[in-house]
């Protein structure tokens, strides 16, 4: 994917996404399975040290808590009560992309069921290559679940495997990652939510 097509990010609301996420919803977004099926990646892929969950909320899917976590999101309650988080940072990425972290500060990258409500993607992914310390990973996961008014117009336009070659796009056009990997964890029609993971080392 060269190029994104004129209203590619844009969205059926296109009001300012604190007014939306104001409400806290203390509710998972995937079902169990899939979210055991996250944090089995996280464990396959070693996800541990200095973490940073971007776009988060109450609840980080890791098996196990990573040494240290930082958890960004919007809702402040939503935040606070996440009990493996360290340390919490409020943030609109839509609002504004840079990561308010010095270079090199994380070890690894995670977002979870998120990545298809972000407007500036390719701003985001390389400020969270600037982020990561050199052989770090971001890690993406996704299902077929969203919230239809905040997700992207080319998000809702594409299938399963056009929004895994969207996010490709975004890692590529960063031109801060070496070539992800695009991976099926649950397949759909397998009796519960499928997920998707689209991931990348830092360059």
């Amino acid at each position: 994917m060269s190029a994104f097509p004129p209203g590619f990010f844009d969205r059926q609301d296109p009001s300012p996404d604190p007014g939306f996420y104001a409400p806290p919803r203390l509710v998972t977004h995937i079902d169990d399975r899939a979210i055991a099926a996250v944090g089995a990646l996280y464990t396959e892929l070693g996800v541990d040290g200095q973490v940073l969950d971007l776009m988060s909320s109450w609840i980080s899917h890791f098996a196990a808590p990573p040494q240290h976590l930082t958890v960004l999101g919007m809702n402040e309650r939503e935040l606070a009560m996440n009990p493996m988080a360290a340390e919490r940072v409020r943030h609109d990425l839509n609002a504004d992309p840079t990561l308010a972290f010095p270079d090199d500060s994380f070890d690894d990258v995670v977002c979870c069921v998120s990545v298809d409500y972000l407007t500036r993607p390719v701003e985001v992914f390389a400020e969270v290559a600037r982020v990561l310390r050199p052989g770090g990973r971001f890690v993406t996961t996704f299902s077929n679940r969203c919230f239809p008014t905040k997700a992207i117009s080319g998000w809702l336009a594409n299938d399963e495997a056009g929004r895994g070659r969207i996010v490709e796009a975004y890692f590529e056009q960063s031109g801060a990652f070496q070539p992800a990997v695009i991976d099926v964890r649950l397949a759909p029609g397998a009796g519960g939510d499928p997920l998707y993971t689209v991931w990348a080392e830092r360059s």
